[in-house]
């Protein structure tokens, strides 16, 4: 028989304090609190009629989406916070520092409140209306908060444990400010994560954890564990069903275990897990026991639960609990009924407003994928995140070259261009794994660690969604991250952080942004594999919100690098394998101001007969193949493709008349396709050939050499095709 809480024992903490340097001891004291004693006394550290107020305020918004705005299809998406509240409010009254912030998850209103979220805006997120964290966009129940002096939420998102490694990045901007920048302002701050006892089973999780841990961040792990992952009990999360006694002998962690809904208990170890992080003691987590008293959504019918389970969670209502706990020690019971009846026209009248809302706008949704430039020319730049907040000035650019007289390859335009940008602008922070001593495995940040230091060239733990992560929280705190994923395949499992990172900006309707510059080599070199030769780039021109650029020579990857570093928009900078020291790739460096737009394509070889469309490593083969024909081919090198330049293409093939598209990455569904596609719209009746497409086939690119040379289109079969279009 299962037992009836699995992995809510009734109280208990374990404390991890340094016995020596580099040692944890562990305490263990039993908190036990299932009623208000008589000799309590009132925690003089929280206003606690302002807690009883909000959190009757949070109570009302949840019976009224539950009993009405459910039933009435007014509110689609309802996650009751009920039993969740009290430590939430707790937990949030503390984060008063005008550079803490958090982020939570589905569950968290509670918290949101006590940082600041109006009752009306509360309401008006479930219900889509205008205004607000989303204007509509988002699920009412994925808040965002910039900061207004206070704490700032950021955006969560709708996966589990997603928000873990951004509050980590976080607390690594905090001490980037505070030490590398010497903003005294940033002392104290801290990051707090929200997450249910199902988040521990995730990547966020431990990644998160293992930064906190090895550089001692100030951030708070604050887990809420109401027995379920919707119905799957904790026992399946993590083993013993309790995650605190896990981790009692993880390095550099204060470990807090108690019950979350006695108020005197779980208020003295909140504020002891507050006080450590703040204090500078090194990352806490605090595990609380709470009970779920709804389902796990308004549709949840909880019918995996006993009534003896349900029975046993309504009896550990916070709520009671705190009423008992503050009558007569702090008010009596007049004060406490009015204090009732003030919230509930507080609400009433909340729920009135945010119903009087207009519907969102159908005409702006397309807004806001990118930065967008107002009537005024000006850019309508995001509330929070990125350098543009804070008026951060550049130094001088320009679209006009200054060559040097001597080529050098990509690779050193590269570092070279990293180099200036870090001397530069002292915002700027270069990590990811193996970019520290070793330089990373394709040498492009060599030397930049020793320049620079360990604190703005960095190596980080071999976790994909921490390094990107790591960045956007680094990002929505006002830094400029440019972290290195060492493989274009090894990006994968950071694909839920780069997805919420590109589509922040939409999805709060401009509030956030987070402007990162994410390295990713891959490609073929010498020769292929599955896991080092992937391009794919087109994954991330699908991506919402997210520039790509594809550099071909030295030239452009300093331009565009240039750009992307200056920006305020997430980028994609993608750097292939086989053109970092390839001959053809070699130019002269540009100079230091030299910045190439994005969404400029550039005709590399003038043709009138054929219209030839390529990027990266196919470029030089595409000119190669040019000269082999008989027949006058105009090479386009699309140079970025998000946004990519449709003009150049269009106007190309009304004078060629003729269309060819070469790529490395596999034929269906490549990016090929899109300019096919377009080009067939627009451009039909100036065709007279069909438009074609020559790319890999659809199979990763093999190992051995002379496999990889037959599927990646070589010069002989780019001058075939491009004959055959000829002859038509």
């Amino acid at each position: 028989m299962m037992p009836l809480w699995p992995s809510c024992p009734q109280g208990g903490y374990y404390s991890h304090s340094p016995k020596t340097p580099g040692v944890a001891s562990v305490s263990s004291e039993t908190v036990q609190e299932t009623s208000v004693r008589a000799d309590d006394s009132i925690d003089p550290a929280f206003d606690w009629l302002k807690i009883a107020r909000l959190m009757l305020t949070s109570r009302a918004i949840d019976r009224i989406e539950e009993n009405e705005l459910v039933p009435q299809k007014k509110v689609l998406y309802q996650f009751s916070a009920r039993g969740h509240d009290l430590a939430q409010i707790l937990l949030g009254s503390l984060l008063n520092h005008p550079h803490d912030a958090t982020s939570g998850y589905y569950r968290s209103r509670p918290l949101l409140l006590a940082i600041g979220l109006s009752i009306e805006d509360a309401f008006a997120g479930p219900l889509a209306r205008s205004g607000g964290f989303s204007d509509g966009r988002d699920i009412g129940v994925v808040f965002n908060l910039p900061s207004a002096g206070g704490a700032t939420v950021l955006p969560m998102c709708g996966g589990v444990g997603a928000q873990y490694t951004p509050v980590a990045g976080w607390a690594q901007a905090i001490r980037y400010h505070a030490e590398q920048l010497g903003d005294d302002g940033y002392k104290g701050a801290i990051g707090a994560a929200l997450g249910g006892d199902a988040s521990v089973a995730t990547n966020g999780f431990w990644s998160a954890l293992t930064m906190a841990t090895t550089l001692k961040l100030p951030m708070l792990f604050y887990i809420e564990d109401n027995a379920y992952g919707i119905s799957t009990p904790s026992t399946m999360q993590t083993p013993g069903a309790n995650i605190a006694q896990n981790l009692e002998s993880f390095e550099n962690l204060q470990v807090l275990d108690g019950d979350g809904t006695a108020p005197a208990a779980a208020a003295g170890l909140i504020r002891q897990a507050v006080d450590h992080v703040r204090g500078g003691a090194g990352p806490a987590l605090l595990r609380l026991s709470v009970p779920r008293l709804a389902g796990h959504s308004a549709q949840d019918t909880q019918a995996y639960k006993s009534a003896r389970i349900i029975a046993d969670e309504e009896s550990r209502d916070p709520l009671p609990k705190l009423r008992d706990y503050l009558i007569p020690a702090s008010i009596d019971e007049d004060a406490w009924k009015k204090l009732e009846r003030e919230v509930e026209q507080e609400v009433a009248d909340a729920l009135e407003a945010a119903l009087a809302r207009a519907q969102p706008d159908p005409a702006t949704i397309e807004r806001h994928v990118f930065c967008e430039t107002g009537a005024d020319g000006k850019p309508e730049i995001q509330r929070q995140g990125g350098l543009a907040v804070s008026g951060h000035v550049f130094p001088e650019s320009g679209e006009q070259a200054e060559p040097e007289p001597t080529r050098i390859n990509m690779l050193t335009a590269i570092r070279r261009t990293l180099e200036f940008e870090l001397a530069s602008n002292p915002k700027l922070a270069v990590f990811g794994e193996d970019v520290g001593p070793k330089g990373g495995v394709h040498a492009a940040t060599m030397g930049l660690q020793e320049k620079f230091g360990v604190n703005r060239v960095f190596d980080t733990s071999l976790s994909e969604e921490g390094i990107i992560g790591r960045a956007v929280g680094m990002a929505i705190a006002g830094l400029m991250p440019v972290p290195e994923i060492q493989f274009r395949k090894y990006a994968d499992p950071a694909t839920e952080q780069l997805n919420d990172c590109g589509t922040m900006r939409w999805r709060t309707n401009n509030r956030f942004a987070a402007p990162i510059v994410v390295r990713i080599p891959g490609g073929f070199f010498k020769c292929g594999d599955p896991w080092h030769s992937q391009t794919n780039e087109v994954q991330w021109a699908h991506g919402i919100g997210w520039q790509v650029a594809v550099p071909s020579n030295a030239e452009d990857a300093t331009g565009l690098l240039r750009a992307a570093l200056r920006g305020n928009d997430p980028t994609i900078f993608f750097e292939h394998r086989s053109m970092l020291d390839d001959a053809w790739a070699r130019r002269p460096y540009p100079g230091d101001k030299y910045v190439l737009p994005f969404g400029k394509a550039k005709i590399t070889r003038p043709g009138t007969d054929l219209t030839v469309v390529t990027w990266g490593a196919m470029v030089p083969r595409c000119e190669t193949a040019a000269d082999q024909v008989d027949g006058s081919v105009e090479v386009i090198d699309l140079r970025t493709m998000m946004p990519w330049d449709k003009k150049a293409i269009l106007e190309s093939v009304a004078r060629t008349r003729r269309c060819l598209v070469v790529h490395e990455d596999n034929m269906t569904a490549g990016f090929g396709a899109e300019i096919v596609a377009t080009v067939v719209s627009e451009s039909f009746f100036d065709l007279d050939a069909p438009v074609e497409r020559l790319a890999m086939p659809d199979i990763p690119s093999p190992h051995n050499s002379l496999l990889m040379h037959a599927v990646v289109p070589d010069v002989a079969g780019i001058a075939r095709k491009m004959t055959e279009l000829l002859e038509c």
